[in-house]
């Protein structure tokens, strides 16, 4: 158990010491950037999949008929 409070203590004394956080105003804007991209790369997927089902959609009725 010593070890694991020992490991965890080493690790909170890491960040707080050799790491190097980016500015709040840098996060905010890579935040905004990820939000949009991730909104963007959802709308194209629901594109795709609209593209597919319909697609299908015709094609088995096309198959039917």
């Amino acid at each position: 158990m010593a070890k694991i409070v020992n490991y965890i203590s080493e690790s909170f004394e890491e960040l707080k010491s050799n790491v190097t956080w980016p500015e709040w105003a840098e996060v905010q804007k890579l935040t905004i950037v990820v939000a949009i991209f991730s909104v963007l790369f959802a709308l194209a997927t629901w594109g795709v999949d609209e593209f597919f089902t319909k697609a299908l959609a015709g094609f088995f009725n096309w198959i039917k008929a």
